[in-house]
């Protein structure tokens, strides 16, 4: 039997980096108040940390969702894996050319394109979802506020989120041919 609504538990556990870390801010705060030994010059590198993981743990609060639709994802060793109900795949990080985000869909949808092969539909609620967090951030030149800001909004249509440059001729030309 528990004493915490569910409701209430999936909030604490959306925003649990930003709950530790306004929790590690006070102890510094409260360590910087005191007496000024050890504890005094721990304090400020805990305070930079703890300011660290709140802002990180404020862009993954944005990012997660409630976890409850249709399917599961899996990331694991850049690969992105959907198990859903009707259809699935998988798709590696190295080999997605578009991410994008259609809100046409209900609920909206994480569209991993890529060069050779069918798109991957994901949910954003899916269970596991919040691995892509992770996943996309790891991708070369994506802004991660234009991502939460497009999730926050939910376009109706479907957004581009991150796409792959393409390699410019300088860079097709071997090396060493003249």
């Amino acid at each position: 039997m528990s004493f915490i609504r569910p409701e209430a538990s999936a909030a604490v556990w959306r925003w649990r980096e930003v709950l530790v870390g306004v929790a590690l801010a006070v102890l510094a705060l409260w360590w910087l108040a005191g007496p000024q030994g050890l504890l005094g010059w721990i304090a400020p590198v805990l305070l930079v940390g703890a300011g660290a993981l709140i802002m990180v743990g404020l862009q993954r609060g944005r990012f997660r969702g409630a976890g409850n639709g249709l399917g599961a994802v899996q990331v694991d060793e850049g690969q992105v894996t959907y198990f859903g109900p009707l259809t699935g795949g998988a798709v590696a990080l190295r080999e997605l050319s578009r991410l994008k985000l259609d809100g046409s869909l209900r609920p909206a949808h994480w569209m991993l394109e890529q060069v050779d092969g069918p798109a991957l539909m994901i949910p954003v609620d899916a269970a596991g979802a919040d691995a892509l967090f992770d996943a996309f951030a790891a991708l070369p030149g994506l802004r991660t506020e234009r991502m939460l800001a497009q999730l926050q909004d939910t376009p109706d249509v479907a957004v581009v989120i991150w796409e792959r440059p393409r390699p410019s001729l300088v860079d097709m030309v071997p090396r060493g041919s003249a």
